[in-house]
């Protein structure tokens, strides 16, 4: 359903624009001697930084209106469309269009990116160019998430799929704080461009399926390329192309190397922004491409899939036990979490896909929140470390520091109340109904959760108060600010998921629709109808 106003490409340029705005902040004002403090320069730091502030606050009142014109009894079909030709030789064209789940990632990249501005803002040594320019590439990837997760004509997906990686490379090697940050970055770039041009194999692949006389200005819109008729064994080779692709960036096991690696070298709000957002395009992609265009081959593949996936779910939670840096931790959390969310896709039941919808937004939330919490405690460190062992009573002098991290904590840990418990088990309840093995196994993973938190905030925050941070103070208002809003988030989420839910329903009943399945009858259900079958057998042999 189009509207008057196009809201979807005003959400994409606007960010190009402050970003632009940000980054030509303080030009030309000159560099002050050495060890001089002028007062130009104190109003260009604070400009730039407030210029990408306002310019991110205007996307989220852009937002409210996307949200205020989308309809959500109707959240399964795309709305606020538009289609526009853009390459007529290839057949690409500029279509974007959301349904219910594409609009909670478009809302959780816009509504994360202000908060990510407030918690950097004194990263970066004070230098002012070098804040600036990473305020303006933090704008620049919201304006790629914005379009990935609105693109409704695949090679448009394509593109925007691999030129995020320009920004994500540059905040990661060029604004990170880890010292193996080049190498992280690097190792990002190489995994991510490996998956991409496997992917690239499968789009011209998928083109060529099509019917030479059918080919036209509009031939990559993915309404136009479901439900080709594909040979069976082209079919497998495609899925696996983009699923490889969305595997590598989900990130999964075993192609999830590269991401603790990021989480350890990046800055929390660069990871906030690349493990929260540009990773859900992984298991975005495997919902909105690999079931609709590749069927057959999705449910010949979910075996395999569900199999990683619940390797995935443990692998990272016993991991995160094990570790000594807490960001790499926190970033071994999204493994696990991230197997969670494509069980449920590859389950194929409405209730586990909607459940893998909403994840993908809690899991934002909640894992963002731990990034940034963390981020706080890192900056009172007078050493800045990110060891779990240089910690410890921080609470003491902290509390509301240690309140909101504990909070974020469990709520990566599913405790009920708060955001992600209601996803997780509605992935488990879905996924029981015809994975019920898989379910079994990988329900201990809730406990390890339980571990890796608790752990955590005890080596942190209980017991005598470290030397080092003796003399930390607690949390000041921009940064209660940032914690406050997503804890918030969490609880609301958590205790009132009702809204949220209408948007993700009717996706997932479309999801089970397009790959061919229906959803199985209840264990319970099913077992009193074979009971009753069985009686009237034995009745009638009587």
């Amino acid at each position: 359903m189009s509207t008057g106003f196009p809201w979807l490409t005003v959400l994409i340029v606007w960010p190009l624009v402050a970003a632009a705005a940000t980054a030509l902040t303080g030009v030309g004002r000159g560099r002050p001697a050495a060890g001089a403090v002028t007062g130009a320069g104190r109003f260009g730091a604070g400009t730039a930084r407030t210029v990408a502030l306002v310019g991110a606050l205007v996307e989220v009142a852009l937002l409210v209106g996307a949200f205020a014109a989308f309809d959500t009894g109707d959240a399964g079909t795309h709305q606020l469309t538009e289609t526009h030709s853009w390459i007529p030789a290839l057949g690409a064209s500029y279509a974007v269009g959301v349904d219910g789940v594409g609009l909670l990632l478009v809302a959780l990249s816009v509504g994360l990116v202000p908060l990510v501005i407030l918690a950097a803002w004194k990263e970066q040594g004070g230098d002012h160019a070098k804040l600036r320019r990473y305020l303006a590439t933090v704008l620049v990837l919201e304006a790629f998430m914005v379009t990935v997760f609105a693109a409704r004509d695949v090679f448009l997906f394509y593109v925007v799929f691999e030129a995020m990686l320009i920004p994500a490379y540059f905040l990661i090697g060029g604004f990170g704080q880890g010292p193996q940050r080049r190498y992280a970055a690097v190792k990002f770039l190489l995994f991510s461009l490996a998956g991409g041009l496997v992917m690239l194999v499968g789009v011209i692949a998928l083109y060529l399926q099509v019917p030479a006389g059918d080919r036209g200005p509009a031939t990559f819109l993915t309404d136009n390329l479901t439900g080709l008729a594909l040979d069976p064994t082209a079919e497998k080779l495609m899925f696996c192309a983009f699923f490889l692709a969305f595997a590598i960036k989900a990130p999964m096991f075993p192609v999830h190397s590269w991401l603790p690696d990021v989480t350890q070298n990046a800055t929390p709000g660069t990871s906030t922004l690349l493990i929260c957002v540009l990773d859900k395009v992984g298991t975005f992609g495997m919902l909105t491409l690999c079931l609709p265009l590749f069927p057959e081959a999705s449910r010949w593949a979910a075996p395999f899939v569900v199999v990683l996936a619940v390797i995935s779910i443990l692998y990272g939670a016993i991991l995160a036990i094990g570790q000594s840096d807490v960001l790499r931790l926190i970033g071994y959390t999204s493994v696990s979490h991230f197997g969670f969310i494509i069980l449920g896709i590859f389950t194929f039941t409405s209730l586990g896909t909607a459940g893998s919808g909403l994840m993908m937004l809690n899991h934002g939330i909640s894992t963002g929140a731990l990034f940034l919490i963390a981020g706080f405690a890192i900056a009172r460190h007078p050493r800045q470390s990110q060891l779990i062992g240089d910690y410890g009573g921080l609470r003491k002098v902290a509390p509301i520091l240690g309140g909101t991290f504990l909070v974020a904590g469990l709520s990566a840990a599913s405790l009920p109340g708060l955001a992600t418990f209601v996803s997780e088990i509605m992935v488990f309840l879905g996924s029981y109904s015809r994975w019920p093995a898989a379910v079994l196994v990988a329900v201990p993973a809730v406990v390890l959760a339980a571990v890796y938190v608790l752990l955590t905030y005890q080596r942190m925050f209980t017991g005598a108060t470290t030397p080092e941070l003796e003399s930390a103070r607690d949390l000041d208002g921009r940064e209660k600010t940032v914690a406050g809003v997503l804890v918030g988030a969490l609880l609301v989420l958590g205790l009132v998921p009702g809204p949220v839910l209408d948007y993700v329903r009717a996706p997932g009943e479309v999801s089970v629709q397009q790959v061919g399945e229906t959803d199985p009858p209840p264990v319970i259900q099913s077992s009193a109808a074979d009971a009753a079958s069985s009686a009237a057998t034995e009745g009638s042999q009587l």
